[in-house]
């Protein structure tokens, strides 16, 4: 992957077409329909020649639309200085490895019947590079499941009438979305602030800690606000958060990591400041 010092970056109205041209193909596609799709767009060379905007854009849309591809191999590949096309061996929670299928052959177990994510017993971690690299991404992935479950919510808060009045006029829904927002926004400024430093791997290890954890509030709130219609296989909430568990768990849970990070700071004997105000 180019690192940040010779990037180059679309300008706001190339972003913007290329991120009209990706939500249609994730609409229209998942899983290795959408990887041809990618591919067709130019997903290679986005990643190879200006990632601080394809990764944001490409996994945040993944969470925004619920649709799902293999690009976190891509991601983690091109990191290692690797050709894209393959797979890798990835942590997960527990200290288990899984592997995400490009093809549909593993023989491992499932984790989730919507993703290719299967157990695996082979093969060590990515080397620190890739992991910090596929943690920024995950945690765009994550912040994205988020921002589609707070649609979601807020949609029906203004919809569902109760009493006379929506409920979005309530003062207890009111806060449990606002606590969401915050939370989402709070993790967006800290994978921000791990883009722009791509050679510290603490800062990617608390981005995807913040992202985890902003998904896991969202899925929790936004359940409420929901309430048991949010269950129900017609609605899309349930699927919005089985998808936030399972990747919150993909190269290290929320809570692992964070304390990994605990660790890691009581080694150095310092907290380094992840944001220059």
């Amino acid at each position: 992957m180019t690192d940040d010092a010779s990037a180059v970056e679309l300008d706001a109205a190339d972003r913007e077409l290329l991120a009209e041209a990706l939500r249609k193909a994730m609409a229209c596609a998942t899983g290795r329909e959408l990887d041809a799709a990618l591919d067709g767009l130019g997903w290679p060379d986005l990643l190879a020649e200006a990632p601080g905007t394809a990764v944001p854009l490409v996994f945040g849309l993944l969470g925004e639309t619920g649709a799902h591809a293999s690009v976190l191999n891509d991601v983690l590949l091109a990191a290692s200085g690797r050709p894209l096309g393959g797979v890798l061996p990835l942590p997960y929670a527990g200290g288990s490895s899984v592997v995400w299928e490009r093809d549909g052959a593993g023989s491992g177990m499932l984790l989730d019947a919507d993703l290719p994510l299967r157990t695996t017993d082979t093969g060590g971690p990515p080397g620190s590079p890739a992991l910090a690299a596929g943690r920024r991404a995950l945690g765009w992935w994550l912040a994205g499941t988020g921002r589609a479950m707070l649609a979601l919510a807020r949609a029906h808060a203004l919809d569902r009438v109760q009493f006379g009045r929506p409920i979005a006029s309530f003062q207890a829904v009111r806060h449990r979305l606002a606590e969401t927002l915050v939370a989402l926004e709070g993790a967006e400024a800290t994978l921000l602030a791990a883009q722009r430093d791509t050679g510290d791997d603490l800062s990617a290890l608390l981005a995807k800690a913040a992202a985890g954890q902003a998904a896991l509030t969202a899925a929790r709130h936004c359940q409420q606000v929901l309430g048991g219609i949010g269950f129900t296989a017609e609605h899309a909430l349930h699927r919005h958060v089985r998808r936030a568990l399972v990747l919150d768990g993909l190269l290290g849970a929320s809570r692992e990591l964070t304390r990994e990070a605990g660790a890691l700071l009581r080694e150095r004997g310092a907290a380094p400041r992840l944001v220059h105000l």
